[in-house]
């Protein structure tokens, strides 16, 4: 299942001119954010706390994992991208399933192998995911004759998202004493913050997709996306090359 825009009677009004011009003021917003937003980095203060745990802490760690999911705006542009079209409620379960499944293999098995995976590259695939939802949801990959099956592609951008999330633990420089018990408590933790943010972006989407406007900027809001998508990919690459 391919969820991507249908087509829309566009506005009476300079509808060219008038899209230009709104894509225009995205760019220029997302030019306009210092590279440091995109940093999606541990807290200093995560990391110190963490540092004197030594066994099995539940609470703190489903904590962590819910503050993390909240605060990370690179899983949740990917996700409001997965949802942006899907109107049956076992469709969002079906994706959002995919993607966690996808992220838990990668999260826990990528602290508790302790694999090496460079920040920035993870980084930059997840701003890729991105990209690649907004350009699928405007129809871009049919245009080019390109067919994929979305919900494999979820899969697969959730093992990377997990990788991201990997990495951010392996940060935290948890202790290897009670470390399956607390992974697996961050994990439920990132699920119950992923709950929380997928349920107000649904109700808004539903509620929005209602209204004429929905008809008229659902396109602009992905093209939005994608420069979200673009900002995220280009930092985290100057990044690697420049570290």
């Amino acid at each position: 299942m391919t969820n991507r825009l249908r087509p829309a009677q566009p506005p009476a009004r300079h509808p060219v001119r008038s899209a230009l011009a709104a894509g225009l003021f995205l760019a220029l917003i997302a030019l306009a954010i210092p590279v440091e937003a995109f940093a999606h980095d541990v807290a200093e203060g995560d990391k110190a706390f963490v540092r004197t745990i030594d066994g099995p802490a539940i609470v703190p760690f489903m904590y962590l994992g819910a503050k993390h999911m909240v605060t990370g705006y690179d899983h949740i542009a990917f996700l409001v991208g997965v949802v942006f079209f899907l109107r049956r409620l076992k469709d969002v379960l079906l994706y959002v399933s995919m993607f966690a499944i996808g992220h838990s293999i990668t999260l826990i098995g990528g602290v508790l192998l302790q694999t090496g995976v460079n920040a920035y590259i993870v980084d930059a695939i997840i701003g890729l995911s991105v990209i690649y939802k907004g350009v699928e949801n405007i129809g871009g990959f049919e245009k080019l004759g390109w067919h994929f099956d979305t919900r494999i592609a979820v899969l697969v951008f959730g093992l990377f998202h997990g990788l991201g999330l990997a990495t951010k633990v392996m940060d935290l420089g948890v202790s290897q004493n009670g470390l399956l018990v607390n992974l697996i408590a961050f994990n439920v933790g990132v699920e119950a913050g992923q709950v929380i943010v997928l349920t107000l972006v649904v109700l808004l989407l539903a509620a929005w997709r209602h209204t004429d406007s929905f008809r008229r900027y659902a396109r602009l809001a992905n093209i939005g996306l994608i420069l979200v998508g673009i900002a995220l990919t280009a930092y985290q690459l100057e990044g690697y090359f420049s570290s």
